[in-house]
């Protein structure tokens, strides 16, 4: 009697083992979700310049206005709607419901240190964000830091001659991401997260001035005081080398 068949190793064509698989993701160190890009599923491409200054990150962050009372996050969409109306100087929409407007943080953080200048405007405008990219180099020059790029999206306010007028008043080379490709500038969209959650919608505000006053000592706790992961759990001043006090 001849033994039983043993079950063939072969493989139907196009597949291979997960150990072969797993193999090959881990030689290319994409074996980890932790290592791909959530939306596009491509490898996550990390880069740091080697020096504060050596490149600004530039971008705006859109806020819808809190009214006064507080908003519906944290009162409930009934009480929020009620505090909308009776804001004072509310605009009205076509369909007479109230209108808040929005507040527009413009963010400007320097790539290897992460430190970050923020200003809140009613507008997004070349205008407005020229003059903003004026005081952030000021800002940062009184620490120490001398710019030298400045990377931004393709938003209008940074396309047009003022902000071009803007850089080359100031000896800086503007550049510009690739159209959808976000995570170029992905240092100060994570920032912009982070605004979000630590600053924006951290706590109940009685209104919008309430929130606008409270970025200033927010960004202070960022700067000093709130470690980074990225840069070995310091905080981003740590990195600028230039400062009173700092000598590592």
């Amino acid at each position: 009697m001849a033994p039983p068949a043993r079950p063939s190793r072969d493989r139907p064509h196009g597949r291979h083992r997960p150990s072969t698989a797993h193999q090959i993701l881990r030689r290319c160190r994409i074996n980890r979700l932790s290592t791909l890009d959530r939306r596009t599923g491509e490898p996550i491409r990390r880069y740091e310049h080697p020096a504060p200054g050596d490149l600004l990150h530039a971008d705006v962050k859109k806020l819808g206005n809190i009214p006064d009372g507080g908003g519906w996050r944290f009162v409930g969409r009934v009480q929020g709607k009620h505090n909308r109306s009776a804001t004072p100087g509310t605009a009205r929409n076509a369909h007479y419901n109230p209108k808040l407007g929005h507040g527009f943080v413009h963010v400007v953080l320097d790539d290897h240190s992460r430190v970050a200048y923020a200003e809140i405007h009613n507008d997004e405008t070349a205008a407005t964000a020229a003059a903003v990219l004026r005081r952030a180099v000021a800002w940062f020059a009184a620490r120490g830091v001398r710019p030298v790029r400045v990377l931004t999206d393709n938003g209008s306010c940074y396309r047009g001659k003022l902000w071009r007028e803007a850089c080359a008043e100031l000896g800086i080379r503007p550049k510009h991401t690739r159209p959808y490709r976000p995570q170029t500038n992905g240092k100060v969209e994570r920032f912009n997260r982070t605004l979000a959650q630590e600053w924006a919608f951290a706590r109940h505000y009685p209104g919008e001035q309430a929130r606008r006053k409270a970025l200033p000592a927010w960004l202070h706790q960022y700067n000093h005081h709130r470690i980074h992961t990225a840069i070995g759990g310091h905080p981003p001043i740590s990195r600028l080398t230039n400062l009173s006090g700092q000598y590592t």
